[in-house]
């Protein structure tokens, strides 16, 4: 039997997003909430990558964010940022209802060679397609910030399936236990869970297996949460041509008072004809990096369980990916890398399916949601 390789996974190679040849794009960002403060400017500057001005809704906080992060521009509007000439990238960081205009505007402005929209893209799938093509049409890569395809635990996974070394897969599972502190804006939408949070999960499962077939999503409210909402604890399974089940499990309800919280919210595993793979994503838990793991076995490797540690974490490392990829994008002439909007329309007719599994209680082929 083989021996496993050394090391089995390379940084570069498996894990870490290849860097585009120039990361010195200046970098224009709107918004300045707990995602941009927090976690996007922070791996960007350990990137090395250059933000240059920011605008926000609220000019007090965009000033405020750009003092912690030496930005040596605020706008006092998102329209004044627009216009500047000087910035080649513009980071979209609001409400996703909002989105859609403002990367219109964007287009307007022939300086602007790519942008980043957030997650999800829209509050719906036909918005989002409206944005795509838009973009398209302009000429202009847009990314979208499916960051959880860059975790170093989901990289080291797409390696390990597209190596073949755990065989053909037979089922996948996430499991998330965590209490999310949901954005304010959140309480004027219908949909709550599935758009804003399960999303990553449906997003990771089409970025390691591809497209299902057909989905089925099971809801209830979250006792927790006090603002109306339907789809608060979200089950969905999603069902393969060759047989593939994947399913989530997104509890944010956890138990009374987070009881349950063991520091393990994400879990993960994927079962193969060869081997299997298991691990977590690690839960942000500021000030403190929480890295992901992954452990493994296959036959290819002999017996016994590899169990690999490296210090990357979700939060913040992640989020320089989607920004590299563009980058790329815009050197390369191509589609981005990884998540590229017409890509991410694929995730948004996954979340539409699920929102019309739970109305009519039945599995909804995603060719119905992008087919009408």
């Amino acid at each position: 039997m083989p021996s496993p390789p050394d090391p089995i996974f390379d940084d570069d190679r498996d894990l870490l997003p290849q860097r585009p040849r120039r990361t010195d794009h200046a970098i224009g960002v709107i918004g300045a909430g707990f995602i941009v403060d927090d976690v996007q400017l922070v791996a960007y500057r350990e990137a090395g990558l250059h933000v240059k001005a920011i605008a926000s809704r609220t000019p007090d906080r965009a000033r405020a964010t750009a003092e912690a992060h030496d930005i040596p521009t605020v706008h006092e509007t998102i329209s004044d940022l627009l216009a500047d000439p000087s910035l080649a990238i513009i980071d979209v960081a609001v409400p996703p209802h909002a989105q859609g205009d403002i990367i219109r505007e964007a287009l307007e402005h022939d300086h602007v060679r790519g942008i980043l929209a957030q997650k999800p893209l829209s509050t719906g799938y036909a918005d989002a397609v409206a944005v795509v093509r838009a973009c398209a049409e302009a000429g202009v890569p847009l990314a979208v910030n499916q960051n959880m395809r860059f975790d170093h635990s989901m990289r080291a996974l797409k390696a390990l399936l597209s190596r073949g070394d755990l065989g053909e897969s037979v089922l996948a599972t996430i499991e998330m236990r965590a209490v999310p502190h949901w954005q304010d804006y959140l309480e004027g939408y219908e949909r709550l869970t599935l758009l804003n949070m399960s999303i990553h999960h449906l997003d990771v499962f089409r970025y390691l297996f591809g497209d299902p077939e057909r989905v089925f999503a099971s809801v209830r409210t979250d006792p927790r949460t006090t603002f109306a909402h339907r789809d608060g604890i979200v089950l969905s399974i999603l069902e393969y041509e060759g047989g593939l089940r994947a399913t989530a499990w997104d509890d944010v309800w956890v138990g009374p008072d987070a009881l349950a919280d063991r520091g393990d919210a994400i879990r993960w595993r994927v079962e193969g004809t060869e081997g299997i793979a298991c691990g977590t994503i690690g839960w942000p838990a500021f000030p403190e990096r929480v890295p992901s793991t992954i452990d493994l076995t296959s036959r290819r490797y002999g017996d016994g369980w590899h169990r690999p540690r490296w210090p990357y974490a979700w939060f913040p490392d992640a989020f320089a990916g989607p920004m590299l990829s563009l980058m790329r994008a815009i050197e390369e002439g191509g589609p981005v890398p990884d998540v590229d909007g017409r890509d991410n329309l694929g995730t948004m007719a996954l979340v539409e399916a699920c929102y019309r599994s739970l109305e009519g209680h039945r599995a909804v082929w995603i060719e119905d949601v992008i087919g009408g």
